[in-house]
């Protein structure tokens, strides 16, 4: 879809070229009035060129395409105008293009909301002095969670202060609702618990895009057909807990040197599995966090979590993260490969699939 909406911009901008080649006298086109000026065919080049601009911007993912485009078919409308009895039908092209700006414009605004949210954190976050992580950091905390944070290579690097991921993968709402791919993108801020995620996917063909935003206890989640309009908006204390839950989670998975956080309770522990709870912001959550024999973390399960039900109503059960496929990513040994997991009293539903493409820290 993306490369046919390019290919309508550039063939659009081409055939505006028509314009500018008949009052130049480049060639000989019927189907436009013999008697236009040089001024009028200048114009016709401009719309050319600015369609042709603002498919390359669409291409090369600019936020800043639509723009280009609402100033093309600002023209072009006039243009088509002029020539009303043998132009009229580029009308359809653009009102194509039209929607395709419209779209365009509400996927670069809501994005924008999450970026200013983004940016006032990571102004904050530059001003955190780092220091590097050592064995003295660990001595209050469980031999299972040692072996894991030295297994993935955090011994020795500087201590989480933030970090930024990119995945990639799949969702549902249920069994009956049909896949969804997606990528995301998302900040965690230790020192200000807050974590910022942005999804894109894809709905039966049509663009959708979420914004789960989480901070220091307070919590909501945005989804937004075409970025436009809201499928589904979640906020209040269900929400605030959840999302509790996930920023512990993420700590966990993600970021392993943060285990020393003192927010963090470690209560009983065995050889392979250890008891947790995170404290923040007055939201008590728990979990259990489950181990392998070379030291990683397998799994994470809650029974903190909210999920979000028929008209906005919220039902708490199990959440679990199964982790598998731990590589090198980016410096450290991490899983790339997780599910999300609801466990209902009818059965288990995995809702999410995740593959880690990316990961910085102290960014």
């Amino acid at each position: 879809m993306k490369y046919i909406f390019a290919a309508l911009l550039f063939l659009h901008g081409a055939i505006h070229l028509m314009g500018f080649t008949k009052a130049f006298g480049y060639a000989r086109i019927e189907n436009i009035p013999s008697e236009m000026s040089k001024v009028s065919g200048l114009f016709w080049l401009v719309a050319c060129v600015l369609f042709l601009a603002a498919g390359i911007a669409f291409l090369a993912k600019a936020d800043w395409w639509y723009l280009v485009a609402f100033v093309a078919l600002l023209l072009s409308t006039f243009l088509i105008i002029s020539v009303w009895k043998d132009g009229k039908f580029g009308t359809i092209a653009n009102i194509i293009i039209l929607a395709g700006a419209i779209i365009g414009y509400g996927t670069s605004s809501f994005y924008h909301f999450y970026q200013r949210e983004v940016n006032l954190d990571l102004t904050c976050a530059n001003s955190l002095h780092e220091s590097l992580l050592t064995e003295k950091d660990l001595l209050d905390v469980p031999e299972p969670v040692k072996k894991y944070i030295r297994y993935t290579g955090s011994i020795g690097k500087p201590k989480v202060n933030n970090f930024r991921i990119e995945f990639s993968g799949k969702i549902r709402k249920d069994e009956q609702s049909p896949w969804m791919p997606f990528t995301s993108e998302q900040y965690n801020f230790l020192d200000a618990a807050a974590r910022f995620f942005f999804l894109k996917a894809v709905m039966k063909g049509l663009p959708v895009a979420g914004f789960h935003c989480f901070k220091n206890g307070d919590a909501f989640m945005d989804i937004r057909l075409l970025s436009l309009f809201k499928v589904q908006y979640q906020s209040g204390k269900e929400m605030g807990i959840s999302e509790t839950v996930t920023f512990f989670n993420d700590m966990c998975c993600m970021a392993p040197a943060t285990l020393i956080d003192k927010r963090i309770k470690w209560l009983d522990s065995d050889s392979s599995s250890v008891n947790a709870e995170f404290s923040n912001n007055g939201i008590t959550i728990s979990a259990r966090l489950y181990f392998n024999d070379k030291g990683e973390l397998v799994n994470f399960i809650s029974k903190d979590r909210y999920a979000a039900g028929e008209n906005n109503t919220m039902q708490l059960l199990p959440w679990s993260t199964p982790l598998k496929e731990y590589r090198e990513v980016d410096g450290y040994r991490l899983s790339t490969s997780a599910e999300t997991v609801y466990s209902y009293p009818e059965g288990d539903l995995c809702y999410g699939t995740f593959s880690l493409r990316h990961i910085t820290y102290n960014n």
